[in-house]
């Protein structure tokens, strides 16, 4: 199993997300947070289980319809480099 590493990136972007959401609920908020926190625990067993991402070297998971999660396979652990919104420009 290998482990998992946010980025301080992953984090702001994860951080930014649920606080815009919290706006309208705070419910919400928490349970977006859980599923996209959740959603990269497979990879640690099945790094190459989701998808090839749009940047080269990375992988993106899906976690919400809106939500999808980018990550990369470094050195024997999993590094979640972003989360960005479905409908955003990426990479751009």
């Amino acid at each position: 199993m290998l482990p998992i590493r946010w980025s301080t990136k992953a984090l702001d972007n994860l951080d930014e997300l649920t606080d815009h959401i919290a706006e309208d609920s705070i419910w919400a908020a928490v349970d977006i947070f859980e599923l996209i926190q959740n959603s990269i625990i497979p990879a640690a067993t099945h790094p190459y289980i989701f998808r090839p991402g749009r940047v080269a070297g990375t992988r993106e998971i899906v976690a919400h319809p809106n939500y999808i999660v980018v990550y990369e396979i470094v050195d024997g652990w999993i590094q979640v480099m972003g989360v960005v919104h479905a409908r955003q420009r990426y990479p751009g």
